[in-house]
């Protein structure tokens, strides 16, 4: 049983955008909310995965292992923010590492839950993978437009321009 999570704040989350009522109020009474303490994982690069999370309150850093092994800081998350859904979507494991900063808080969603979901509600099921293709697309126009700042000053520093 989730501890101290109501509907409006699923309400003022993105992944739970034009779900009726009814399937949130389903959220509130069957998913479960976690505690991280300063400096714990939440999951590792590497591991399988059939969860992901949607942080409530507190602050989580993204980690990436490079090719070399130094673990770099790839993206901040903060209240609202959903992570890990990677890993449901295309059933590898994760991609990176993450980490609580600050005391924080997140729902855990399990690929169960979504399956559930599917069977009961059809419809909200459809809105909250829209939500979250949405949200990889932003990511991805995001890291388009990094990459493509790294490539033009390297290439500007290559040619001496």
């Amino acid at each position: 049983m989730p501890s101290n999570l109501d509907l409006g704040q699923l309400r003022q989350i993105g992944l739970f955008g034009a779900l009726t009522e009814e399937a949130l109020g389903h959220f509130v009474d069957s998913l479960e909310v976690q505690e991280y303490s300063p400096g714990q994982q939440v999951f590792v690069e590497g591991q399988q995965a059939s969860e992901f999370f949607v942080l409530l309150n507190g602050e989580m850093e993204v980690l990436k292992k490079s090719r070399a092994g130094v673990e770099a800081r790839v993206a901040m998350l903060g209240p609202s923010d959903w992570f890990g859904e990677m890993s449901i979507l295309d059933v590898q494991p994760r991609s990176a590492t993450v980490r609580a900063l600050a005391p924080s808080r997140a729902l855990r969603i399990t690929a169960a839950d979504l399956d559930a979901l599917y069977r009961r509600d059809l419809k909200s099921y459809a809105l909250v993978v829209l939500n979250i293709a949405r949200e990889l697309s932003r990511r991805l126009r995001v890291m388009d437009s990094l990459l493509a700042d790294f490539v033009g000053v390297t290439e500007q520093r290559r040619t001496g321009g």
